[in-house]
């Protein structure tokens, strides 16, 4: 009886950790580290993007790629730890990128804001389910929900820098440290949509 228990109970373990079903999870362990490498290379983009859109006299901007780099840090964070609980280590990451003219650097990060969101997560997301690895579903949507509205964020200051009129963009951002989820100072919320983290713990830019 004794040795029941302790079967049952190492097993609720292992399961609240890992999350996944056995066997482990191959294909969302390979897309958790593409993705960690992904976020963690944007989020360094990002920063470089930053202190360019800074040096053209575009603090608004400068305020959107700070904001969108820490909510990449995190979701880079997020997949580690599910590769953490899966027993795995994630890959050294040397970012590589060209920081060009403000507007460029804009397009670039559309582009690549649509690919995740359209296409890398969606997949990602997909395997995760059918190998049924819960805590991998929940940082791909987390990251792949935050990259919808990053998208948004980014055409819509391209449209306004080729209007001339950057005083229409929003100056303050949130960024909630939990899941990334970004936010404007005109549509924060008193309490994250994706993971209800309270208004009071998000990071401001």
């Amino acid at each position: 009886m004794r040795k029941l228990i302790l079967l049952l109970f190492v097993g609720a373990i292992a399961g609240f950790f890992g999350g996944c079903s056995s066997p482990k999870p191959v294909k969302t362990i390979e897309n958790l580290k593409a993705a960690f490498k992904g976020e963690s290379t944007a989020s360094a983009k990002y920063a470089a993007y930053a202190t360019k859109a800074r040096e053209e006299g575009s603090e608004a901007v400068a305020k959107l790629f700070e904001a969108a780099s820490k909510a990449e840090s995190i979701h880079a964070a997020n997949h580690a730890k599910v590769l953490e609980t899966l027993g795995e280590k994630t890959d050294v990451v040397t970012p590589v990128f060209e920081v060009k003219t403000t507007k460029e650097n804009l397009m670039d990060a559309i582009n690549g804001e649509s690919y995740e969101m359209t296409t890398m997560y969606p997949g990602f997301i997909a395997t995760a389910k059918e190998e049924k690895c819960k805590e991998a579903v929940t940082s791909f949507t987390w990251a792949m929900d935050t990259e919808k509205k990053h998208h948004s964020y980014y055409q819509n200051t391209l449209t306004t820098l080729d209007a001339g009129d950057l005083s229409k963009l929003p100056i303050e951002f949130y960024v909630c440290p939990k899941c990334g989820n970004t936010y404007d100072a005109g549509t924060v919320k008193p309490e994250c949509d994706f993971c209800q983290t309270k208004q009071d713990k998000f990071i401001k830019f």
